[in-house]
């Protein structure tokens, strides 16, 4: 498979603007193992090849375990994710497959039982961050380095 569009080359404004959101979401109070967590779940719903080789280096980097990463298609089945983990991802799927499940009060209010409005916006912000990055990648085929 090859890329089909470089848009960081044909259109370079729109990989900026792209890229400012992305500092702001950097910058946020939420732990950067959770942001990972939220990249690399997003990424595997989305088939987005690119952002999963580039999210479970960083994950790594950042101390991740193996076998969390590996579990995580799986979360809901393992004892490896903390309460307020399972919720965040709980969440993002909801998030990524909002056209499908409109992101139901109870899978909302969970996340919001354990943040406050504050981290729900920056949560709410990375899941939308990491979903666009995925849109654009697998529509380019960005290939994965």
């Amino acid at each position: 498979m090859e890329t089909r569009i470089r848009m960081e080359e044909v259109e370079p404004g729109s990989l900026q603007a792209m890229l400012a959101v992305e500092n702001y979401v950097a910058r946020t109070s939420i732990d950067k193992t959770l942001k990972e967590l939220i990249k690399i779940r997003a990424s595997q719903v989305n088939g987005c090849a690119f952002c999963l080789n580039m999210h479970t280096k960083e994950a790594r980097e950042l101390g991740e375990t193996e076998q969390r990463i590996y579990a995580l298609n799986a979360w809901r089945e393992t004892p490896y994710f903390t309460p307020e983990e399972r919720a965040v991802l709980a969440l993002t799927e909801a998030v990524t497959l909002v056209a499908e499940s409109h992101v139901p009060d109870d899978v909302y209010n969970e996340a919001a039982r354990y943040f406050d409005e504050k981290q729900m916006s920056e949560i709410i912000m990375q899941i939308v961050v990491i979903n666009a990055w995925n849109r654009l990648a697998v529509t380019a085929r960005k290939m994965p380095e």
